[in-house]
């Protein structure tokens, strides 16, 4: 019986090999962070933890549960503000580049409030708003709709004018370009727009968390301010670092799924 030859081995996928080697990357910057906080903090620089410390503080923190207490309150805050943010910015971006009328009305409000940090604006949402939840989740709202609604406004005015007129001489009414070819060309400027979104809302909640907060990474690590308990303070900002970047990686996931036919480098 004649022996079966195989082909050669077939290379390693490209795309499996960039990831490789990204990770390794990711990796190796992790371990050089690490080594260099490890240096700074055994020169003894104004009382810099290091990382054993802040480890060790961690695991205080989630033994008796403050930690896991304080992420779900901050998650839930981040969330439902980053969710109304981008739920409200994806329309009203549509309608300011599809409709010049709309444009004309929002564009001067949305700008007008793009300059103005989200962060000046809690006085007035604790007048407004009292002190519970409502204002916390309001600010951290506001800074995900701006970061957003400019983005998806930016991907309707940029689809090509070539892709419209196409549709309407194969007879598309204006539901089916909307839907079919405005949509899915506009779609990577907004989920780039929901990654700086995402951004803001984490960077704005340690501000939103100063409106009388009881739970919370913010409010975690301004009691530890008081006390200059340093490791807390440390264990809280790579709390939120680790959870926004975790999501940021799905967003960047999605965005690879839903934006396949797309060039990439």
């Amino acid at each position: 019986m004649a022996a079966v030859t195989t082909g050669p081995a077939r290379p390693a996928r490209p795309a499996a090999r960039r990831l490789a080697r990204t990770l390794a990357l990711n990796l190796a910057a992790v371990a050089a962070g690490l080594a260099g906080w490890a240096l700074l903090a055994g020169t003894g620089l104004q009382g810099l933890p290091g990382p054993a410390e802040v480890a060790g503080r961690a695991g205080e923190l989630l033994a008796d549960g403050t930690l896991l207490d304080d992420t779900l309150a901050s998650l839930r805050r981040v969330l439902t503000g980053f969710a109304l943010g981008t739920l409200t910015a994806v329309p009203v971006g549509f309608l300011m580049g599809w409709y010049p009328t709309a444009r004309a009305l929002l564009e001067p409000y949305v700008q007008f409030f793009r300059t103005i940090p989200p962060l000046a604006l809690i006085p007035l949402a604790i007048v407004l708003m009292g002190i519970g939840e409502v204002p916390k989740v309001f600010v951290i709202f506001l800074a995900a709709f701006l970061s957003s609604v400019v983005a998806a406004f930016q991907g309707v005015v940029d689809v090509d004018v070539t892709l419209v007129d196409a549709a309407r001489v194969l007879g598309a009414g204006d539901r089916a370009i909307f839907l079919r070819v405005v949509i899915p060309a506009a779609a990577p400027f907004i989920l780039v727009g929901m990654r700086i979104g995402l951004g803001s809302a984490w960077g704005t909640l340690v501000a939103a968390e100063l409106i009388a907060a009881q739970e919370g990474l913010g409010f975690r690590m301004q009691q530890a301010q008081l006390y200059y308990d340093l490791p807390t303070i440390f264990v809280g900002l790579i709390t939120i670092g680790v959870l926004g970047l975790a999501m940021d990686r799905l967003l960047q996931l999605a965005e690879r799924r839903l934006t396949r036919w797309q060039e990439r480098r």
